[in-house]
C-alpha cells in the first residue's frame, strides 16, 4: 500500500472547504429524512396510527432508497459527486416543503398511502446523499486517511441526527408541529446553494494536483467513468463486497431498528416526552454517542490496526449486543435515555466505518459511489423490515420483545467481520522478489 503523501496547509485547508459543506448537506438531509422519526409519537397520536400503520409509512421510504441507491450509485460515478448531491439537495427540499404544507393545510384523507408515496419520493433525493460524499471525498483522502475521513463521515451523520432529533424535538415542543417538515426544507435548499459554489470533485478542479490514493483503483491509467457493466461486473464478483454488503444488512435493521422505534419507546415505557431533560439526554445522546463512536472507530482503524476496517467493526458489534441488552432490560428512565446514545456510539461506528471509509478503500476512485450505493442499499433493504414488520410485532408482542429482535443481526455482523479480518484495498502477493500489489477490484484469471 503507498505511503500517505505530505499535503500542504494550503491542500488541507481547501479540502476542508471541500468536505465541510459536504458533510452539512448531508447533516440537513438527515434533518429532512429523521423527521418523520421525532415525530412518530405525534403523528400516531393525531391521526390514531397503529405501529403497523406507521411503520408502513417508514417501509415504503426505507425501501424506495434502498432501490435507488442501486441505480443512482453508478448514475454519480458517471456525472460525479457534485452533481449527484446537487439533486438530491433539490429534490428533498421540495419534497418537505411540499409534505410540510399538506400537513399546514389540514391533510388528513388517505394520509398511510399518500404519506408513504411523498416519503418515498422524498428518499429517491435522499439516496443521492452518502454515495455522492463518499464519491467526493475519494479522490481527496488517501486510503491511510480515510480512517480519520470515517471519523469525519460519523460525525456528519450524528450532526444530522442532532439537527432531527434534538432541534426537531424543540420544534415539536415550541411550534406547530408540520414545522418539522418546513424547516429542514429550508436548511437543504441553503446548503444547496453552498455546494453548487463551494464543492469541487476532485483536486484538480479545485487547482491542486491529483495523487495515487492507495485505494482499489489507484494503480489503473485510465480515469474515464467505468461502463455500467464493468462497474456491475467488479463490484458483484469481488468477496470482499459481498460479505461487507450482508454486514450492512446488519447494520441496516440495527441501526433503524432503534432510531425509527426509541421515541415511542421512551414515551410509552418510561414516560420521556418531548422537551423533558431526560429526552434532551437521549437525543443529545445520539448525537454525541455517534461523534465519539465514529473517531473512534476511525482512529483504531488507522492507529491500531494497520488501516484494517473489520477488527474494529467487530469490537463495536459486540458493543451493540450489550448496549442494546441493558437498554431493553433496565426499568430507570434517566438509565434508558443515556443508553440510546450508548448505543448509538457502537452503531453510528460501524456505520460509518464500513458505509464512508471501506467503500471508498475496495470501490477506489472510480466505482465509489457504487460500492457505497450497494451498501447503503442492503443497509436500507433491512431497514424496510424495522418498518411494517417490526411495528406489526411490537403491537402484538410489546415493548419486552423490541431489543431481542435487534440483537442477532449485530452478532451476525460480528461473526462476517472475522471473514474479513486481515483485508486492505491492496492486497501484497508473493514472497520472493519485490512486492507487488494485487487490486481487491480486479478478478484473478
Amino acid at each position: 500500500m503507498s505511503e500517505a503523501p505530505s499535503h500542504s496547509a494550503e491542500y488541507r485547508r481547501r479540502r476542508f472547504m471541500n468536505w465541510f459543506p459536504l458533510g452539512l448537506t448531508y447533516a440537513t438531509f438527515y434533518m429532512g429524512r429523521y423527521n418523520l422519526n421525532v415525530a412518530s409519537k405525534t403523528m400516531m397520536d393525531l391521526f390514531h396510527l397503529t405501529k403497523g400503520e406507521f411503520g408502513a409509512i417508514a417501509t415504503a421510504g426505507f425501501w424506495t432508497y434502498a432501490i435507488s441507491v442501486a441505480f443512482n450509485g453508478p448514475l454519480a460515478d458517471r456525472i460525479g459527486g457534485k452533481k449527484a448531491i446537487l439533486i438530491g439537495a433539490l429534490g428533498a427540499a421540495l419534497l418537505n416543503l411540499v409534505i410540510g404544507l399538506l400537513f399546514m393545510g389540514g391533510w388528513q384523507t388517505k394520509l398511510v398511502v399518500g404519506m408513504s408515496l411523498l416519503y418515498a419520493a422524498n428518499q429517491y433525493f435522499q439516496s443521492f446523499g452518502a454515495l455522492s460524499v463518499v464519491k467526493v471525498n475519494a479522490p481527496w483522502f488517501h486510503v491511510k486517511e480515510r480512517g480519520v475521513f470515517g471519523g469525519i463521515f460519523g460525525i456528519m451523520i450524528s450532526s444530522g441526527y442532532f439537527l432531527a432529533m434534538t432541534v426537531g424535538g424543540w420544534i415539536l415542543s415550541n411550534l406547530p408541529w408540520y414545522m418539522v417538515f418546513l424547516i429542514p426544507s429550508a436548511a437543504i435548499f441553503i446548503m444547496f446553494l453552498v455546494d453548487l459554489f463551494m464543492v469541487k470533485d476532485t483536486p484538480k478542479a479545485a487547482g491542486f494536483g491529483d495523487f495515487n490514493t492507495g485505494d482499489a483503483t489507484s494503480h489503473e491509467t485510465a480515469k474515464e467513468p467505468l461502463k455500467y457493466g464493468e462497474l456491475m461486473r467488479r463490484v458483484f464478483t469481488n468477496r470482499v463486497i459481498m460479505i461487507l454488503a450482508v454486514s450492512e444488512f446488519c447494520t441496516g435493521f440495527v441501526r433503524q431498528g432503534l432510531m425509527l422505534w426509541f421515541v415511542p419507546f421512551l414515551s410509552e415505557v418510561h414516560k420521556i416526552e418531548h422537551g423533558t431533560a431526560l429526552f434532551s439526554l437521549a437525543t443529545a445522546g445520539v448525537t454525541v454517542g455517534g461523534i465519539i463512536g465514529g473517531v473512534l472507530c476511525g482512529y483504531l482503524s488507522d492507529q491500531w490496526f494497520q488501516s484494517r476496517r473489520a477488527p474494529v467493526a467487530f469490537i463495536f458489534y459486540l458493543g451493540q449486543i450489550l448496549s442494546l441488552f441493558i437498554l431493553g432490560r433496565t426499568g430507570s428512565p434517566a438509565v434508558a435515555a443515556f443508553m440510546i446514545g450508548f448505543a448509538c456510539m457502537w452503531i453510528f461506528g460501524v456505520h460509518g466505518m464500513l458505509s464512508g471509509t471501506a467503500s471508498m478503500d475496495f470501490g477506489g476512485t472510480r466505482a465509489a459511489s457504487t460500492v457505497a450505493g450497494l451498501l447503503d442499499g442492503v443497509q436500507y433493504l433491512a431497514s424496510g423490515l424495522t418498518g411494517f414488520l417490526m411495528g406489526h410485532l411490537l403491537d402484538k408482542w410489546g415493548w419486552g420483545s423490541w431489543t431481542y429482535m435487534i440483537m442477532p443481526f449485530s452478532l451476525m455482523g460480528a461473526l462476517l467481520m472475522t471473514r474479513l479480518w486481515n483485508e486492505t484495498p491492496l492486497k501484497k502477493t508473493g514472497t520472493a522478489g519485490p512486492e507487488e500489489c494485487r487490486p481487491l477490484l480486479e478478478n484473478e484469471a
